[in-house]
């Protein structure tokens, strides 16, 4: 049975983008050799990416166009890609399909054989998937910086959701790479 695995950077405050729309430069703080291999062995890892609408957008012109990271730049266009969108009419990324109802989509594909299947940014979408339950790992780089403001990676739960910690990975930069597993209900 494939994991679905949520990635993302996320500054101690909480918020996995500044105040406006894709202000990453947060990201360069903990970037360095160790988090890009760590980024290669999460492409070698995987065999499909999710991404929210608004993720997608993103990455799609970033990757497309990127003239570093090349070896991540490849993966990152070669891989089959989901675009969770109930608006998009088409999706121009190499090898990616428009998926409406991604709950039910993921539920199938994760009981399919294959390598695990990542979600990176998109907190809406995370979201959904820890409400119906089909997260299996969550991975998080904190990176040492207090932004004061932004959007938050986790939105407000009913309930706490509580995660066992699997791994710590502190970086030589000052990040901290975390993998959590959902805590069995008890």
């Amino acid at each position: 049975m494939r994991k679905l695995i949520i990635w993302n950077l996320m500054t101690l405050d909480g918020y996995f983008e500044g105040k406006s729309p894709w202000d990453l430069g947060y990201h360069q703080l903990a970037w360095g050799e160790e988090l890009r291999a760590y980024a290669l062995e999460i492409g070698r890892q995987a065999d499909l990416l999710v991404f929210g609408r608004k993720t997608y957008e993103g990455m799609a012109a970033h990757w497309t166009e990127a003239t570093e990271e090349l070896e991540i730049k490849h993966y990152m266009n070669a891989i089959a890609k989901i675009v969770a969108s109930r608006s998009l009419d088409r999706a121009d990324w190499n090898n990616t399909r428009i998926v409406r109802d991604i709950v039910g989509e993921i539920t199938t594909l994760k009981a399919q054989p294959g390598k695990d299947i990542f979600v990176f940014g998109s907190a809406e979408l995370t979201d959904s998937l820890l409400k119906a339950g089909l997260v299996d790992e969550i991975r998080l780089c904190i990176v040492p910086v207090v932004l004061g403001g932004g959007n938050p990676h986790f939105k407000p739960a009913e309930t706490p959701r509580v995660f066992t910690l699997l791994e710590t990975r502190p970086l030589k930069t000052g990040g901290v790479v975390l993998r959590y597993a959902p805590a069995a209900a008890g």
